[in-house]
């Protein structure tokens, strides 16, 4: 009679959770736009508003989902650029108000990376994916939220976004240039914008 012993193996094995590292926050917070856009926000803008001055103030935070499901949280991108253009388009509406008006939850993402700017009207360069849909919530009273979640076809480094009214054209009402972030075919990126619209006083 032959008697079988029950046996088995175990691997183990180490997986790491994807960080980020020093080097990449150091170089995306070192940007001079985002030292100005940091310095408006905690400095500047609370300076104004004590001499009863209105301020607009944007953020950009991003969370990157790898191809393992992996959530890697990049935190604040940047504080900048909410644009002339958008500004124009509140002056408008105050006239004659449309649709559009409400609409200002269209997440695009690009591969450009000239530093951002006021007179910005568009992405600077495309990286191919088709802008999606944001939830629009509010944070606090004063704070417009806007959560946009870009899935990516395809590797590219992924440098600036912008908010827009429309799902092709439209008003760019805040573009954000940031250090790179790399992604691959499967991977995504869930954006989250604030617009912090504060009185004077």
């Amino acid at each position: 009679m032959n008697i079988t012993k029950p046996y088995g193996s175990l691997v183990v094995k180490k997986i790491s959770i994807p960080t980020i590292g020093i080097a990449w926050r150091l170089k995306n917070i070192l940007r001079p736009a985002y030292i100005m856009g940091w310095f408006a926000s905690f400095v500047i803008a609370p300076v104004l508003r004590k001499f009863g001055v209105g301020v607009l103030l944007g953020k950009l935070e991003a969370t990157k989902t790898d191809k393992h499901g992996n959530k890697v949280n990049y935190g604040v991108l940047g504080y900048r650029v909410v644009t002339t253009a958008f500004a124009a388009f509140v002056v408008d509406q105050l006239q004659t108000e449309t649709s559009v008006f409400g609409d200002f939850k269209y997440h695009d993402s690009g591969v450009g990376t000239t530093a951002e700017n006021v007179t910005d009207t568009a992405i600077e360069t495309t990286d191919g994916e088709s802008r999606v849909t944001g939830t629009q919530t509010e944070g606090t009273s004063v704070q417009y939220v806007s959560v946009g979640t870009i899935a990516y076809t395809s590797g590219k480094a992924i440098t600036e976004h912008g908010l827009f009214n429309d799902a092709t054209t439209g008003t760019l009402m805040d573009r954000t240039v940031f250090s790179a972030v790399n992604v691959v075919n499967g991977e995504s990126i869930q954006f989250t914008y604030t617009l912090t619209v504060t009185a004077g006083g």
